[in-house]
């Protein structure tokens, strides 16, 4: 659901403490307004960006992906995400290529 004090207001709060100032948020919510209520937070989101700081990933590198590809966070972790992760480490791509090329084009 998309209720202001329920969803809204505590995404805004997380994404602007990750780095997002209200432009680049602005921005992010114009091109995937689902990022604002139908992408679970608890289940999607905040797992996804503890994930990305896993592999390598600061808060500031996460907030530029999402400002440039938001539809990234409606993206299942673990069918879409981590398989494709662990196909670059089979090719050899270490960890500092994988986040230098999910920063680049999720």
């Amino acid at each position: 659901s998309y209720s202001l004090e329920e969803n809204i207001k505590p995404r805004v709060q997380w994404l602007n403490e990750m780095g997002m100032n209200d432009s680049q948020l602005a921005k992010s919510i114009v091109m995937f307004p689902q990022l604002m209520g139908s992408v679970s937070f608890e289940k999607n989101m905040k797992p996804k960006v503890q994930w990305l700081k896993e592999l390598g990933m600061d808060a500031a590198q996460v907030a530029t992906m999402i400002v440039k590809h938001p539809q990234i966070m409606g993206y299942s972790l673990e069918e879409n995400m981590k398989p494709k992760v662990k196909l670059l480490r089979e090719y050899a791509f270490t960890d500092e290529q994988i986040v230098r090329a999910l920063s680049s084009f999720p």
